[in-house]
């Protein structure tokens, strides 16, 4: 900030701040606040002043209260005041000021700083709100707590953020495992137009065979010495020949597309303490664009100390989001013996966990559970956190044991994840973060 210096008597009066300097001083009062008025020499007006005001009740002195409160150009008064109409003013303001983007972040800091959890239970707030990812695990917080006039509105809200959520990631999930699954279905013997040509060459190399020079007498001198008119070309087609020859293809290699039958089986495991919320929210619509494709086999548990199967509802991802009960204990062990209990295939299933691996129930016995399925060759999958909200907050003992038995536990974003599957689909290294994107 730059400070006006002192006018000896009878010089002239400093002028008003050029153009980029007021632009500066507003910009700094906008981020101090109202305190900040007497030292910037900036009175905000207009839209800038209900800009101030909108911010001020959320993050200015009185924060704590509920929003409401004044909007003025005089100072901030914090709060959004306790009525719903105040809030519903507070929620419209902020997205007539505001992009997409930070409206989301704002709502989300006045459900925490603000208790405004209760107010999302009044249908007219819903309305009222911009719906995305967090906002769907608060309602689902809220679910239980929910009344009937409210639940309608709370599943539409829902429906529009899974809606979304498809769109932008069903059609390159379905291309990456499509894909995936079809180089891992290898046949020995393929019919001709499931023949993996490149593969099969590769794999019968070694039964190369040069092409031998055309027979009769002008091919016998081309072949018997170097300086014969067939080593010139000009006898017949042996010049024509010299380096070709033919691979024989001993064996095959193809993969089943036309096969109707699953060919994998994914079984979801996720964590639905209250920290996963977005977890959850991600891997329902996961897994229901996963049940929607024919050659996989899907199913989704759900367990806190308790363990719910939810394949029954694969078909909506909205009920399976409302059959979730975010909050309570963790019992990853328990979880995971049932899944164990539901394995058919090993050799052609993928278990995919998501949890913050806090562990509410037995370690050791998780831990083996963990070992004896990758010994029966099924592949396990980790996931810290399954959302885009940066470094999750993660048990490391727990972490690093998993990483030993050659299971790394890692955080993945929703982008990230059809390739994370199609890497456990055909038994490759899975694509970890560099340590430094977990910490």
């Amino acid at each position: 900030m730059e400070r006006t210096t002192a006018q000896a008597p009878g010089t002239a009066r400093p002028t008003a701040p050029h153009a980029p300097d007021a632009e500066r001083l507003r910009r700094w009062r906008m981020v101090l606040g109202a305190d900040s008025t007497d030292s910037t020499g900036c009175t905000l007006k207009g839209q800038d002043a209900a800009m101030d005001g909108a911010l001020n009740a959320l993050y200015g002195g009185g924060a704590g209260k509920k929003p409401g409160g004044g909007r003025g150009a005089g100072g901030r008064s914090a709060g959004l005041g306790a009525s719903t109409p105040s809030v519903a003013r507070w929620l419209g303001d902020i997205r007539t000021y505001f992009p997409s983007s930070v409206v989301q972040v704002m709502q989300r800091d006045a459900i925490d700083r603000l208790g405004l959890a209760a107010l999302l239970l009044e249908p007219e707030m819903l309305e009222a709100v911009e719906a995305d990812v967090h906002l769907v695990g608060t309602l689902l917080s809220l679910n239980k707590a929910m009344p009937e006039t409210t639940k309608e509105t709370a599943r539409a809200v829902v429906r529009k953020v899974v809606e979304d959520l498809e769109k932008r990631l069903e059609s390159r999930t379905r291309a990456t495992l499509t894909g995936a699954l079809d180089r891992s279905a290898r046949i020995s013997r393929p019919r001709h137009r499931d023949i993996d040509w490149n593969r099969t060459i590769r794999a019968n190399l070694k039964n190369y065979l040069p092409v031998p020079g055309p027979a009769g007498p002008a091919g016998a001198g081309g072949a018997a010495g170097a300086g014969g008119a067939g080593a010139r070309g000009g006898a017949g087609g042996a010049g024509r020949a010299e380096g070709r020859g033919t691979i024989v293809p001993e064996r095959l290699i193809g993969y089943g597309r036309a096969s109707r039958s699953a060919k994998k089986d994914v079984v979801l495991c996720i964590d639905q303490s209250g920290s996963m919320a977005a977890s959850v929210v991600y891997a329902s619509v996961f897994g229901a664009v996963l049940a929607s494709m024919r050659t996989l086999s899907t199913r989704l548990v759900v367990f806190d100390t308790a363990v719910v199967d939810l394949t029954d509802r694969l078909d909506d991802p909205v009920d399976v989001l409302f059959g979730t009960q975010l909050g309570g204990g963790t019992d990853i062990n328990r979880a995971l013996a049932y899944c164990q209990s539901k394995i058919t295939r090993p050799a052609d299933t993928v278990v995919v966990l998501i949890s913050d691996l806090y562990e509410g129930g037995i370690r050791d016995e998780m831990l083996k559970r963990v070992a004896a399925m990758k010994a029966s060759g099924v592949q396990f999958v980790t996931l810290l956190a399954l959302s885009d909200e940066g470094a999750p907050a993660y048990d490391h003992e727990h972490a690093a044991a998993l990483g030993a038995l050659g299971a790394p536990a890692f955080a993945c974003t929703p982008d990230l994840f059809p390739d994370v599957m199609a890497a456990a689909i055909e038994k490759r290294p899975l694509p970890v973060p560099d340590k430094e994107t977990q910490q």
